[in-house]
């Protein structure tokens, strides 16, 4: 029997090989076995499903719907490829007791996925996914499925209808803004061209066709996937292009003129964005990996910060409890207030156009201005082989012997609570983690020079390799 485990967000494998009908449909029946068990108040005998572009996506979806009206459950099922965020807004507007999203997000073609979403429309906690594991193993039969209990329902218009209220629309819509969104062939392709119509934006989708191979790339929000989009923004300049990955939850950005965005510095502009324009407090929930120019405008401007292990679901924790004015991680999951405890790159989108709207100065200048104030930060990650058998002996030797110095900055702070993180008193930092799912190490670095952000990354991979072959 396939050994099934989730992940940082959901279960995903290679489809024909892991992800196979027989297997969707064992974790679909587990999922719907754990809701039964755990009902949640004030929520319908309902259930959301949804997917993306990739290979079969569509019918992973329908075999997901009937195995839960098998068990009982009415489903709201989309009728077309569709971001994440929009079926997460789903399950809460439907008062659902969760929802599937079929998707494997930025991983290459070959990969499928199956996210579950709690009635919260966040993604499922750690103990909600590990008692779908533990259902794995009992096989309990199930009733008929039910082709009357599944209901064919557009979550798309409702999503993009919210967005517009979260932002100030009347702006956007009257700052003559040239945008252009880099779609990456996934579920985001059109919805800034439905979102702008009729309004003085002019909108340019890159890259919008349907292809489940996604024009030969991983459909990842990073610099090496930009180089198309780029080209034709040195020919044709825009004032911002948004990035957005295969199922439009995570964001990743160009200048107008094709110059790469990070991640961490389209943070750190709607993090200004939220608290110098719009005057809102509150606290900033970060995960390890993201930036520390974080750390140093939240003590600027007063702002209680709060960092997470790495993973979206411990930042929606924080925001379930309220009082959050931003949520971020490194990989460009950003959540805001107001909105479902969830990462959403059209929002995020749009929340950069109208901080554009309200600034009146280019890009490079806003960043510029960030640079100024705070210095610079250069960012560097590799992600190395490593075996999953000897990460706990990793993790213990490097919370037990941290560096004393990084960069000949003495090291001030040691975080353990997902991987090993040094802060030097400099403000650079490392951290080490291994992959939740595979034999993976993540080396993650930053420094204020790019060269020293690659020192501190051959300092992990040393590290690694003392114990790997000690």
């Amino acid at each position: 029997m396939e050994n099934i485990r989730f992940g940082t967000d959901g279960w995903r494998a290679v489809i024909a090989e892991g992800f196979t009908f027989d297997n969707v449909a064992r974790v679909a029946d587990a999922t719907a076995r754990v809701w039964l068990k755990e009902p949640t108040a004030g929520r319908r005998k309902r259930v959301v499903v949804g997917f993306d572009r990739r290979f079969l996506s569509d019918r992973f979806a329908r075999t997901t719907a009937e195995v839960m009206t098998a068990r009982g459950f009415e489903v709201l099922m989309s009728p077309a490829p569709l971001p994440t965020p929009a079926l997460s807004l789903a399950v809460v507007e439907h008062e659902a007791v969760g929802g599937v999203m079929l998707t494997a997000s930025h991983n290459p073609p070959r990969f499928n996925g199956f996210k579950v979403k709690a009635h919260f429309g966040g993604s499922a906690d750690p103990a909600l996914c590990q008692r779908i594991e533990a259902c794995l193993e009992l096989e309990v039969p199930a009733g008929e499925a039910r082709e009357d209990a599944i209901e064919i329902h557009d979550f798309t218009t409702a999503h993009l209808r919210r967005l517009k209220q979260l932002v100030d629309f009347k702006l956007v819509a009257g700052s003559g803004l040239r945008f252009a969104h880099e779609a990456l062939f996934g579920v985001g392709a059109g919805c800034f061209d439905r979102l702008l119509k009729g309004t003085s934006c002019r909108v340019t989708t890159l890259n919008a066709t349907h292809d489940p191979f996604f024009g030969g790339i991983n459909p990842e929000p990073v610099p090496a996937n930009y180089s198309r989009s780029s080209a034709f923004l040195r020919k044709h300049p825009h004032d911002l292009c948004l990035v957005t990955d295969g199922d439009a939850d995570r964001v990743g950005g160009m200048t107008g003129r094709g110059g790469a965005l990070t991640t961490h510095a389209i943070i750190a502009l709607l993090l200004r964005h939220l608290s110098v324009h719009r005057g809102l407090q509150g606290r900033v929930v970060k995960a390890l990996t993201t930036t520390s120019m974080i750390d140093k405008m939240c003590a600027d401007a007063g702002l209680p910060l709060v960092e997470t292990g790495v993973g979206f679901k411990y930042i929606a924790a924080e925001m379930l409890k309220g009082g959050v004015l931003l949520g971020a991680e490194e990989s460009g999951g950003i959540g805001f207030p107001g909105h479902i405890p969830e990462r959403d790159g059209i929002l995020a989108g749009l929340m950069l156009l109208e901080m554009l709207a309200v600034e009146r100065r280019p890009l490079e200048k806003l960043l510029a201005g960030l640079e100024r104030k705070y210095g610079p930060h250069r960012y560097a990650r590799l992600d190395t082989h490593f075996p999953v058998e000897r990460r706990a002996e990793l993790m213990e030797a490097c919370r037990n012997h941290p560096p004393a110095k990084l960069l000949n900055s003495p090291v001030e702070k040691v975080q353990s609570f997902d991987g090993v993180k040094y802060t030097a008193r400099d403000g650079s930092w490392l951290m080490v983690r291994g992959s939740g799912t595979e034999p993976v190490l993540r080396i993650y670095a930053e420094a204020a020079t790019e060269a020293g952000a690659a020192r501190m990354v051959e300092t992990g991979k040393r590290m690694a390799r003392r114990i790997c072959f000690s």
